[in-house]
């Protein structure tokens, strides 16, 4: 099995005798087109042992709520049906994933992981990996080119990743390799919680239920995400390069929740956009550097740089210029209750808001215009960076993920250029509402809002 640079060894133990192999989920929830899973598989056979998957939910999962742990379960209930027809037991348990992942490890031979970014994420397979008696090891499948294959440091912008990215690109774009399991472990004797019934999880976990499911517009599964990714192919992905950034239309693949819960690959998008881009060359390359070059750039960012949820997370310049212009009056200013109400004067902004709210999703067009009025609104930068990681994390599906954070820094300058100097946003890039008019039919994107409520 050709992994290459995927598999990274978290400590020195050594193979020991166990009843099975266990596979740790975490970031990739999903039981097709996942390295993790198929290398899991393929140690199991080489040991002649059983594979066993786990998964482990706690109550705590940062900023979290009822919309994001009933997309989570969704999909989750479906992997474990998919993992049944593979002959393999998947283990749901309500608890802290170190924990969880040790207890169930005393009887596994080895322990694979699939790999997060953030920071808590990267702390449990830490903790894991240091208090196991067995080996724990890694295996990328999250992004199509590991980081460190990438770069050696936080890039600059998606111009200075971009070419390191296409160097590689093409020996990393080929199909994972789909391996048969020699022992099901269906009959294994091991404690789960039951995932059919979603509800009755939810109201064991006493999770945050202020705000609601969107199961109507986004269900979670494998299946969900690339049945929507084939109506996207059908029916907008020729106009893609046109009409991505037309809020109107809603002409995009609407993959980032899915993406952000690990329910579909990058590598399996990619190579469905690869197959078409022959029909449409323009559409292709557009689509392809936002799923890889910009989605890795994100990754590359929160990897490199530990203040990735903070406004330390800034480049010199918008620092000093932010600072410079801290005290520069603001009129009007809204509280955060104010804008969570969609009572600002601005019907574009607040069509923007409620998409969010509604939906759980936002065009990533009105994302930009999003932020850059909350900084304009705000009393200073940083209410303003506070106030948009508190709405993002607690209403978007895909919040609380490199590509979220890296967007909210890019409102302040994050990626970007020095541009030219206004109050308030010093040399930071200005976003106007006569700029959507100019740019787009904004009108018609206030009237697809109004028509979700």
């Amino acid at each position: 099995m050709q992994l290459k640079n995927r598999i990274k060894k978290l400590n020195r133990a050594r193979v020991i005798s166990g009843e099975y192999v266990l596979y740790w989920m975490q970031q990739a929830q999903r039981a097709e087109e996942n390295h993790a899973l198929e290398y899991a598989i393929y140690q199991a056979n080489q040991q002649d042992k059983m594979v066993v998957v786990v998964f482990s939910l706690t109550n705590d999962s940062p900023d979290a709520n009822l919309r994001h742990y009933t997309f989570m379960l969704e999909g989750l209930n479906e992997t474990r049906k998919s993992l049944e027809k593979r002959g393999i037991r998947m283990i749901f348990r309500i608890g802290h994933p170190v924990k969880e992942v040790l207890d169930i490890g005393r009887k596994a031979s080895m322990i694979v992981c699939d790999r997060g970014y953030l920071r808590h994420q990267r702390a449990w397979r830490k903790a894991i990996a240091e208090k196991s008696g067995c080996p724990v090891v890694q295996v990328e499948t999250d992004v199509v080119i590991p980081v460190e294959q990438v770069s050696d440091k936080a890039e600059y912008a998606a111009y200075t990743i971009r070419p390191k990215i296409s160097r590689q690109l093409d020996q990393y774009l080929t199909p994972i390799e789909h391996i048969e399991l020699r022992n099901p472990s269906l009959e294994i004797a091991l404690k789960s919680t039951e995932l059919e019934r979603i509800k009755t999880v939810l109201k064991d976990l006493n999770v945050d239920d202020s705000i609601q499911p969107v199961s109507h517009i986004f269900r979670g599964g494998t299946s969900e995400a690339k049945a929507r990714f084939d109506v996207f192919l059908d029916q907008h992905f020729s106009r893609y390069a046109v009409h991505r950034n037309e809020p109107k239309y809603l002409a995009v693949s609407c993959m980032s929740p899915y993406l952000h819960f690990g329910q579909i690959s990058p590598l399996y998008l990619a190579l469905k956009i690869k197959a078409c881009k022959n029909e449409a060359q323009e559409a292709a390359a557009a689509y392809l550097e936002e799923l890889i070059v910009r989605r890795e750039l994100a990754a590359n960012f929160v990897y490199f740089n530990p203040y990735y949820d903070s406004l330390g997370c800034l480049p010199a310049w918008p620092t000093k210029t932010l600072a410079e212009h801290e005290k520069d009056v603001r009129d009007p200013v809204y509280t955060k209750s104010q804008l969570i109400a969609c009572r600002t004067h601005d019907e574009y902004w607040n069509a923007a808001m409620k998409e969010m709210i509604v939906t759980g999703f936002m065009h990533n067009y009105m994302r930009m215009y999003w932020g850059k009025k909350i900084l304009e609104w705000s009393p200073t930068p940083l209410r303003a960076y506070e106030t948009m990681i508190d709405l993002n994390n607690a209403y978007f599906l895909d919040g609380r993920d490199p590509n979220s954070y890296a967007g909210v820094g890019w409102i302040f300058g994050l990626h970007d250029r020095a541009w030219f100097e206004r109050p308030i946003f010093g040399k930071v890039r200005y976003m106007a509402a006569s700029g959507l008019e100019r740019k787009c039919d904004i009108k018609g994107y206030v009237d697809r809002v109004k028509f979700l409520i």
